[in-house]
């Protein structure tokens, strides 16, 4: 277990201002004649977590994959940090901060949690690899997403659990200084307790001022840890709402209809 560091401080809160991180406005993407999203607005605030519901194709994997820069929209506008973007490679996504977790978590098995985390970002000093600096650096941010469940950071990735691999793969975001962390579905397969696991790290993630944009069919893991839920129907945005204010038929008349009639029952009145 990785005990021997305190946890670093968490990077800055963000600040006061009302511009959300990432602002989508009327984005539009086809493949040939299927039209996968139509007019998709969003917006995904720092420190918070957005989650993206919908059934099975409603567009959810291709509205992040334009965001990290795989697929560009035909139409529509990105704005990162206020600022307009044309996110062209995920190489452009990353340099902007914005870091996919996708599915199969794209770690190499062979490798261990300190080459994992450093691939294709290695350090150097004097034409040799830093291995000191490297192993302190996935250390302090595995401390400070408080992941002690790993035995040794030069542990084979073969030998992790899917929590512990789930983990890896979010600290790895983390190293690289992203501001917005996409996940797809990061929970899946996993069990109770590591599922657990992980969506307290997602929404650490979220206490440390990052944006979390997290895609998931699980509603229970949804309604535990998002700030607002985002609904996709046949490639349209639906709804885009606090947690607070649907509850879970809400959500699912939404994913499989597009519009719900229904209303949040109010809370039980507080006994006297």
């Amino acid at each position: 277990m990785i005990t021997d560091v305190e946890p670093g401080p968490p990077p800055a809160p963000p600040t006061g201002s009302s511009e959300p991180l990432l602002r989508l406005r009327g984005i539009n993407k086809n493949f040939g004649p299927v039209q996968a999203l139509v007019g998709v607005d969003l917006e995904v605030p720092a420190g918070q977590v957005t989650a993206l519901a919908g059934d099975n194709g409603a567009g959810k994997s291709v509205l992040i994959k334009c965001i990290a820069g795989i697929h560009a929209p035909e139409s529509g506008q990105i704005s990162w940090e206020g600022k307009p973007v044309h996110i062209r490679t995920p190489r452009e996504a990353a340099g902007l901060g914005i870091e996919t977790v996708y599915q199969d978590l794209a770690l190499c098995d062979n490798l261990d949690i300190v080459q994992n985390m450093f691939l294709g970002r290695e350090r150097s000093r004097r034409l040799t690899l830093d291995e000191e600096d490297m192993e302190t650096s996935a250390r302090d941010t595995l401390a400070q997403l408080r992941v002690t469940t790993v035995r040794s950071i030069r542990q084979p990735v073969a030998s992790l659990s899917g929590g512990q691999r789930q983990s890896v793969a979010i600290a790895k975001a983390v190293l690289w200084e992203a501001k917005l962390v996409i996940m797809d579905e990061p929970t899946a397969a996993l069990g109770v307790t590591q599922t657990a696991n992980v969506l307290e790290l997602v929404r650490r993630l979220a206490d440390q001022g990052h944006a979390v944009l997290m895609v998931s069919h699980n509603l229970n893991d949804v309604f535990q840890v998002a700030d607002q839920i985002a609904v996709l129907y046949l490639g349209r945005m639906v709804a885009v709402r606090p947690t607070a204010e649907v509850d879970r038929q809400i959500v699912v008349d939404l994913m499989t209809s597009g519009a719900s009639t229904r209303v949040l029952d109010p809370p039980p009145a507080k006994e006297s």
